[in-house]
């Protein structure tokens, strides 16, 4: 049974930072990139940060390149996202996704992705 279980989520001050942690287990293969996607209320859903097996490779929205951090510690099974310099417009739900791709200069959801149930960010001004 695969469970992908996100923690970290509440609330922060612009400038402030927290990080999200996800453990995911069951997972068919840890061959295949891991990542961050978000939700605001009336957007889409959208690729945040998401990195290779083995952390060679990771890919960041321009939104939060520069001010996000993602890696994962594979000895704990768990995946971070350090964010820092806050911004209001971060706020949104955050999901970690388990088997994604990265397609060009983006990361992107699979058919096979298995999603956690996310955790609010909410970012005051």
């Amino acid at each position: 049974q695969v469970q992908v279980v996100e923690s970290g989520g509440g609330l922060a001050q612009a400038g402030g930072s927290l990080r999200l942690s996800c453990t995911a287990s069951g997972v068919r293969s840890d061959r295949n990139p891991i990542g961050w996607f978000r939700q605001a209320p009336g957007n889409e859903r959208e690729g945040v940060s998401c990195i290779s097996w083995n952390g060679a490779s990771k890919y960041y929205a321009g939104s939060v390149n520069g001010r996000f951090t993602i890696s994962r510690d594979d000895a704990k099974n768990t995946l971070y996202l350090q964010m820092s310099s806050l911004k209001p417009e971060d706020t949104a739900m955050y999901y970690c996704a388990a088997e994604v791709a990265f397609s060009g200069s983006w990361c992107i959801p699979l058919k096979s992705t298995y999603w956690g149930q996310g955790t609010q960010v909410t970012v005051s001004s």
